[in-house]
This record gives C-alpha cells, sequence and structure tokens, in this order.
C-alpha cells in the first residue's frame, strides 16, 4: 500500500496500544515503525541497477514475517534500555512496536504486486489483490481517527475513535475479499465457456476502489481480460482476447532474469517484440495497453535473439482520459454492441 496508508495503520495500532499518556509519541513511534519496511528502496537501489532485482528485492527481507519480530524486538530492547516511555510501560510498547511493524507486510499482501511474507523461504510472493495499492476509503478511516487521536491527547475519546477507525478499515478489507469473491463466482461460467475453467487467472480490483474490477487468465497464445463492476454489471462477464508471442517468450524463458520474473509475478506476463527487442509486460498491474513494468530482456541477434542486461521501459499512460472512463464504467454497464468484443475460445491454459 502506498505510504500514507501504511503510516496511519501504523499510527493508529500503536496509540491505540500504548498508555493514553503516552498516546502522541507512539502516534509517531507508529508512524515510523510503519514506515521502515518501504526504506528497503534505498539499498536495493545502491546495491543494484537492474529493474528486475529491483522489482523483486523491493518487499523480501524487509517484508518478512521471519525477520521483522526480531527486529521490533531489538528495537524495543534498545527503547527499553534508554529508559523514558519505553521503561514505564514495556509490554505494551511491545505490542505497539509488533503491531505497527507486522501490519505493514500483511496490508502490502491485499495488493497485487507480490509480499515475500516467509523470506528467506521463497514461496511465490503473496498477491491477495483485493484492494489497489491506493485506496481512500480505507485509508479516510484510519487518517481521521489519528488526527482526532492527536488534539484529544489524553482524553477519553480519543480511544474510541482509533478503535472505530481500526475497525471500518478493517471491515473494508474483509468487503474487499468479499467483493474480490463475487468477481471471481462470474468469471467463471463465461471463462469456462472459453474453455477456460481451469486456467490460471487473478482479479485485481481497477483504481482506488473495489467497485469495478479487472479478471484476466491465461490462454495458451495470449491472455483474456475482462471487467465486472458490482454496482452495475448484471449480465454475464465478457473478455477480450490479447496474443502473446509465445515464440519470442519461449526463446527467452531459460534467462535469470525471465526465471526471476515469472516466479515474482506467478508467470502473468506477455511477450512481444518491439524495435527488434523482447519486452515482457507484467499483467498485473494496469490494464490492456498500459502497464506499469515492461522490460526488454533480449535483442535480435540474426535470426535468433541475445540476452540483454533487463531494461524498464516507461510507456504514457493517459489518465486525464482513463480514469474519467473508469469512473463511468463503475455505474453503467456497456451493452452487447459495446466496446468488450468475445474473445476466441482457447481449450487448455498456458503460459505467456
Amino acid at each position: 500500500m502506498d505510504s500514507l496508508t501504511q503510516i496511519v495503520l501504523g499510527a493508529a495500532l500503536s496509540a491505540a496500544i500504548a498508555p493514553p499518556q503516552h498516546r502522541r509519541a507512539a502516534l509517531l513511534a507508529g508512524a515510523a515503525l510503519a514506515t521502515l519496511p518501504d526504506l528497503d528502496v534505498i539499498p536495493v537501489n545502491l546495491l543494484t541497477a537492474d529493474p528486475v532485482e529491483r522489482m523483486t528485492w523491493h518487499r523480501s527481507l524487509s517484508h518478512s514475517l521471519l525477520v521483522l519480530p526480531w527486529l521490533g524486538w531489538l528495537i524495543w530492547a534498545l527503547f527499553r534500555r534508554r529508559g523514558g516511555r519505553v521503561a514505564q510501560a514495556p509490554r505494551r510498547w511491545f505490542w505497539a512496536m509488533q503491531a505497527a511493524l507486522l501490519t505493514h507486510p500483511v496490508l502490502d499482501a491485499f495488493t497485487v504486486y507480490g509480499t515475500q511474507l516467509w523470506w528467506p523461504l521463497q514461496p511465490p510472493p503473496a498477491m491477495w489483490s483485493s484492494v489497489f495499492i491506493i485506496d481512500p476509503l480505507y485509508t479516510a478511516w484510519l487518517a481521521i481517527a489519528c488526527l482526532w487521536a492527536w488534539f484529544a491527547r489524553e482524553r477519553r475519546s480519543a480511544q474510541p475513535a482509533l478503535l472505530l477507525g481500526l475497525a471500518v478499515s478493517t471491515l473494508y478489507l474483509g468487503g474487499s475479499l468479499w467483493a474480490k469473491h463475487r468477481v471471481e463466482r462470474a468469471a467463471e461460467p463465461a471463462l469456462a465457456e472459453l474453455g477456460l475453467r481451469d486456467a490460471p487467472r487473478f482479479s485485481v480490483p481497477m483504481p482506488f476502489n473495489i467497485l469495478l474490477w479487472r479478471v484476466v487468465a491465461m490462454t495458451p497464445d495470449g491472455f483474456v481480460e475482462g471487467e465486472r463492476s458490482l454496482a452495475a454489471d448484471r449480465g454475464p462477464m465478457r473478455f477480450r482476447f490479447y496474443p502473446s508471442d509465445t515464440a519470442a517468450f519461449a526463446a527467452v524463458a531459460d534467462y535469470p532474469a525471465v526465471r526471476r520474473l515469472r516466479w515474482f509475478n506467478h508467470g502473468f506476463m506477455k511477450a512481444e517484440q518491439r524495435d527488434g527487442q523482447v519486452v515482457l509486460t507484467d499483467l498485473r498491474m494496469g490494464a490492456e495497453p498500459d502497464y506499469s513494468f515492461r522490460f526488454v530482456v533480449a535483442q535480435r541477434d540474426g535470426e535468433g535473439w541475445r540476452e540483454v542486461p533487463p531494461q524498464q521501459l516507461k510507456w504514457p499512460w493517459d489518465a486525464a482520459r482513463k480514469l474519467p472512463a473508469m469512473w463511468t464504467r463503475i455505474w453503467r454497464e456497456p451493452g452487447p454492441a459495446g466496446t468488450q468484443a468475445q474473445a476466441r475460445p482457447a481449450t487448455a491454459a498456458g503460459a505467456s
């Protein structure tokens, strides 16, 4: 999730656990601790210029549930030794610090990016993908609670405000999982009709809401993409087919960077040739034809391909046009003759 959301979640949790007389200090400490895991981008960017390594090293060691409890204990022990507030209420401060740190990676796992919760073990990163990386309706309640607690200080109204903000935001996360379940149930019959009942797939909300969703399923020669609005859509889901250059993908599949990407994004990629280069696109973040992560991994070399150091491409995204269209799509279901053309059938699931 975005930094502001992590800050207010950590601050609200710490302030709710710490003693009332320490509330302002707990708000600041929780905000700082909740920011700490994302500071991994600083050493990662210093250690490597490889964009694939930068993408896949982020949210690893610093987001591990096997590492953060020990870091939290170390920080707590250092501050307890120094005396002051932590020494006055060590147990409550211990759990305040642990909560601010440990909820950071768990919240990140609700997004689609990929969080390595069990580093140094190597299962594919968690991507529960039920909320967008920025969602004001999740963040607002926590921000209001923190502001109230800051100005209320030790007054009795601060604790109920913090608990209410945490409860409403948690209910919103639960609602996002319920919305995801509804979307995936709506996608099942449409994908089965296309012969993609068992195809690898994912669903993810569109920016800033949990009402409009995108569903992607892989086919042997590309992927299909569909949308579902929980506010407007009543008919069956319709999917559009997009091809992937399977020959080019097969040629680069054994490159270390490509293997790393396939592990990180669960294989949700497409391949294409552009200007004599093989470009791999992560299908999870964005929508056709606009995506956040595209990497050049090979250069044309005679009749074949030559591995090159990965290079991240940045192509323009017309947010001024896309966001109003997305808002309209939330409340309006396209008609049968709308822009969603039925995908061509596929008989089996496959990689990009």
